[in-house]
């Protein structure tokens, strides 16, 4: 990015080529995403159901409660266990109790989970690979921008 160096008011003066590369980050993004949702879509899932198989898998314990579920998805708790009542009847998830308290409800993937997740991460990570060089393109622009504010802002 070529920003300039802030304004009277303190706000970084942005550049058209700045924008540009913000908007191909954001076209990127969105891309990305359109094709995971085609993907899940495919795969007889909705892209937040996609997500939560994807947000169980990488809990550090494979498993995880409703409301971290719900935190990890940012939403409600009840939207939370909707979602995985869905799961459940597609049988991609399973409940069992907490093993410390059996009051908390703990949701882990099923071998059918763990392959439809398998075959739609590969695929998800095969397309994020074909559009990197978009996003490391514009990282680097992110890293000269944020320098550019540093050192302008940066105490006499």
């Amino acid at each position: 990015m070529t920003a300039s160096a802030d304004d009277a008011s303190g706000e970084l003066l942005l550049t058209k080529a700045d924008y540009v590369a913000l908007a191909g980050f954001r076209h990127g993004v969105r891309r990305y995403l359109a094709f995971a949702a085609a993907g899940a879509e495919t795969a007889g899932l909705t892209s937040r159901q996609h997500q939560a198989l994807l947000a169980i898998k990488a809990h550090p314990r494979d498993q995880m409660t409703i409301g971290e579920l719900a935190d990890e998805l940012l939403i409600k708790n009840h939207s939370a266990g909707e979602l995985v009542n869905r799961l459940m009847k597609a049988r991609l998830v399973k409940r069992s109790p907490g093993t410390i308290d059996r009051r908390r409800v703990l949701v882990s993937l099923t071998r059918a989970g763990e392959g439809v997740l398998a075959a739609l991460s590969q695929n998800n990570f095969r397309e994020l690979q074909y559009i990197a060089p978009a996003f490391s393109g514009l990282v680097a622009q992110l890293e000269r921008l944020a320098a550019l504010q540093a050192s302008t802002h940066a105490p006499d």
